[in-house]
């Protein structure tokens, strides 16, 4: 059994969850999100609690269980807290900026990157708190959060040796040695 897939999730006031078919809908005040749930997995709504069940004992529905409760419960955390990651950006004369809804980054490069985020993502830039500059990106949908930081961390990851290049905030870059220490 499951450990994580027989939890019921919660369902609160302010959340308005639609069961058609094999499809789930969740809206917030964060906006709404929608779910297509394989045809193993069974959602029923008892007593106020979504309750993520399979069909049958096979190994597949087996994988599926804990999994489809886990993406269920993050459509609720998602339309009523929302996610958020947080990039800063390490190295002289490196720079992000918004221009209206684009994120511009200069990164060292001779040109700029410009990123306009999808619908149902916020980008902000905040150069006040802290001495290098950090991105924030908010959203409902966690895996679009998280693919949109790992999209503007591709433009220039952290490389080894001074540690220069855009990183998530608290990720540790182990420095190599250059070739003089090894002398």
């Amino acid at each position: 059994m499951s450990r994580i897939g027989i939890l019921p999730i919660a369902i609160t006031q302010n959340v308005d969850v639609k069961l058609t078919g094999s499809t789930i809908t969740v809206k917030g005040k964060n906006g709404e999100l929608s779910l297509d749930v394989d045809s193993r997995i069974e959602v029923k709504e008892e007593n106020g609690e979504l309750h993520v069940g399979r069909k049958n004992n096979d190994r597949q529905s087996r994988a599926m269980h804990g999994l489809y409760r886990s993406l269920i419960n993050n459509m609720f955390v998602g339309v009523t807290d929302g996610f958020k990651k947080e990039l800063e950006i390490i190295g002289v004369g490196f720079r992000a900026s918004m221009n209206g809804d684009m994120l511009e980054l200069a990164l060292g490069y001779s040109h700029s990157f410009y990123f306009i985020p999808p619908a149902g993502i916020t980008i902000e830039v905040d150069t006040k708190t802290s001495k290098v500059p950090r991105i924030i990106i908010t959203g409902a949908d966690k895996a679009m959060v998280g693919q949109v930081a790992a999209k503007i961390r591709s433009f220039r990851k952290p490389e080894p040796y001074k540690g220069k290049g855009i990183r998530y905030v608290g990720e540790f870059v182990r420095k190599k040695a250059g070739k003089s220490a090894g002398r």
